[in-house]
């Protein structure tokens, strides 16, 4: 019986390494699988997913009009669906992504942060919270040692930036994990 998952975590605590070791699993054993990454972060290309340690996959590219069941109704043999940056999901995509496991027995497996830069939810990170099967949080730690589970947007000149749009893409030069504690300093 196949099962919607939800892996998620501040940033730099491997969800898409974790998301291309789970592809090679698969891909190892004969089995088809999709993999989706939303189409606005083409820092390494358009729908190239990419983890901090070098890894890279093509993938489809969606946007807030893509219909995941769909698209995955319309394709063979696929035996797991994929999705980095699941933060970036509408309301409606996670339903969709809810019908391709119960409608039509794939498994979903979607990674991505929980918050943004100001500790608010995404809209994806809060449906994928409330209807997912299996919510599996990745670990990181702040500087301090402790748990990270916040995200800090910094500046060119590493100052903490506070206000501003709720998505920005970036990576290590644009984003620190940290505690609780310090996202509050």
């Amino acid at each position: 019986m196949a099962c919607f998952y939800f892996y998620y975590s501040a940033m730099n605590a491997g969800k898409t390494t974790s998301l291309l070791q789970t592809d090679h699993n698969y891909k190892e054993k004969g089995m088809d699988t999709l993999l989706f990454t939303h189409a606005m972060d083409t820092r390494y290309g358009p729908g190239i997913i990419t983890s901090r340690i070098g890894l890279r996959k093509q993938a489809i590219t969606f946007d807030s009009d893509f219909d995941f069941f769909c698209y995955v109704k319309g394709a063979r043999s696929v035996a797991c669906v994929l999705v980095d940056e699941a933060q970036f999901l509408t309301r409606v995509q996670v339903d969709q992504l809810s019908d391709v496991v119960d409608f039509l027995n794939i498994p979903v497996l979607s990674y991505g942060l929980r918050t943004d830069f100001q500790g608010n939810d995404f809209d994806g990170s809060r449906r994928l919270l409330a209807i997912a099967d299996v919510l599996i949080e990745l670990k990181t730690i702040c500087h301090c040692g402790r748990k990270a589970i916040m995200n800090m947007r910094m500046d060119e000149n590493g100052r903490r930036v506070r206000e501003g749009n709720q998505i920005e893409i970036g990576g290590n030069e644009k984003y620190v994990s940290v505690c609780r504690k310090h996202f509050k300093t």
